[in-house]
């Protein structure tokens, strides 16, 4: 049984960690901890969680604690990662990882040190679509890939405050919306080296608040050209989300999943069929992580570190770093 404490009890550990962690096999959820006492108490009480904790480094003291699960405010993940590392737990946590390249690699060198695994929820490569989709990739069936077009336009709502704040958020739009969008063209390319990047944004509350929208075009190394367009200000009815990708010898995008593919000189439709998910691809990815989560603290699956986050931090920095300074840069 792999005892897991979760750290953050905002929207994502409610609506995915939490719930799913509940019902899963392997796995018992020991503790909560928010500054929120009564929050964490009232969710424990939900879950049949017996301890609840205000402060990390209680947690991080109990020896029934195998793994933490981050979910805190984003400023928060590097310290707190960090702590738990030094702890000897394993840890799982919530993007960002870090709120700079640097951060980054200071968690990995930290896991590395610690002999910990340390897991990022980049839920989107767990998705099913996704899965089917990166083996056509990797299978060569679409030829070379040379275009990623994605985004995410979300309605306007009301968030916690310290999403506006870039000091604690470390970004608006893009980090929420485009960090897993460019996560997810990294993937699927087999992370190739960024080369070029142009953005631009749109940030309406003055230069201490984070972007309300952004657009960037990326060039990695082998042709592949990256656009990906994200908005958390949309007015325009239902939320979009997509994502395309074309090559020399065929095309796919996602939900749902379609793949057309050049066959003697006719496009021909070879999506995969089967049967229709009850539940919705967000739920799903979070199912499939937090199950690969589990059965690599088991001994039933491989870990990779998550090395390859270095090269996508860099190039998110990168992309901040050009719709800043409003023109192209060398990456």
């Amino acid at each position: 049984m792999i005892r897991v404490a979760v750290v953050g009890l905002g929207a994502i550990a409610q609506t995915a960690h939490l719930p799913v962690l509940s019902k899963m096999r392997g796995v018992q959820v020991v503790g909560l901890c928010d500054n929120d006492e009564g929050k964490a108490r009232a969710l424990a009480q939900r879950f049949s969680v017996p301890d609840t904790y205000t402060d990390i480094e209680y947690v991080l003291e109990s020896d029934d604690v195998d793994a933490v699960i981050v979910t805190t405010p984003n400023h928060l993940h590097e310290p707190h990662v960090l702590s738990a590392l030094r702890a000897g737990k394993h840890v799982l946590v919530e993007r960002p990882l870090a709120l700079s390249s640097r951060g980054v690699d200071r968690l990995l060198a930290a896991a590395t040190k610690a002999d910990c695994k340390l897991f990022v929820a980049n839920n989107h490569r767990f998705r099913s679509d996704v899965q089917l989709l990166h083996t056509f990739i990797q299978n060569g069936e679409l030829g070379r890939l040379h275009t990623v077009r994605a985004g995410a336009y979300r309605a306007k709502g009301t968030m916690a405050p310290w999403r506006q704040r870039r000091a604690e958020a470390g970004g608006g739009a893009f980090l929420e919306h485009g960090l897993p969008l460019l996560d997810l063209a990294a993937w699927i390319a087999d992370f190739p080296d960024a080369v070029r990047a142009s953005a631009t944004m749109s940030r309406a509350r003055g230069a201490n608040t984070v972007e309300d929208s952004l657009f960037v075009f990326a060039e990695l190394a082998g042709g592949l050209n990256v656009t990906i367009d994200v908005s958390w200000n949309y007015i325009g009815g239902d939320d979009r989300w997509w994502f395309e990708v074309q090559g020399t010898k065929g095309t796919a995008r996602l939900s749902p999943l379609r793949i057309v593919k050049d066959i003697n000189g006719n496009p021909t439709d070879v999506s995969p069929t089967g049967a229709s998910q009850r539940e919705t691809p967000f739920i799903q990815s979070y199912r499939a992580e937090l199950a690969h989560f589990v059965a690599v603290l088991r001994d039933e699956a491989a870990y990779e570190a998550p090395d390859d986050q270095s090269k996508v931090y860099w190039a998110l920095e990168g992309i901040y770093q050009a719709a800043e300074d409003g023109k192209e840069i060398r990456l």
